[in-house]
């Protein structure tokens, strides 16, 4: 992926964000705006996983 492609990602993300939160509003469980922006990147045709699970070693 070159630079410029991550940067147009970036932005997508970020203006998803901001539009997200524009409609919404502020207050809300953090699990709606997940939600939220899954639909908004969707619509932008990217590619959303959500809670993926992890390994962490304690």
């Amino acid at each position: 992926m070159s630079p410029n492609e991550i940067e147009e990602i970036g932005a997508q993300v970020v203006d998803s964000a901001y539009k997200v939160h524009r409609i919404l509003g502020p207050g809300l469980l953090e699990s709606v705006y997940e939600a939220a922006m899954a639909v908004e990147l969707g619509r932008r045709s990217l590619h959303v996983e959500r809670q993926k699970p992890i390994n962490v070693t304690y």
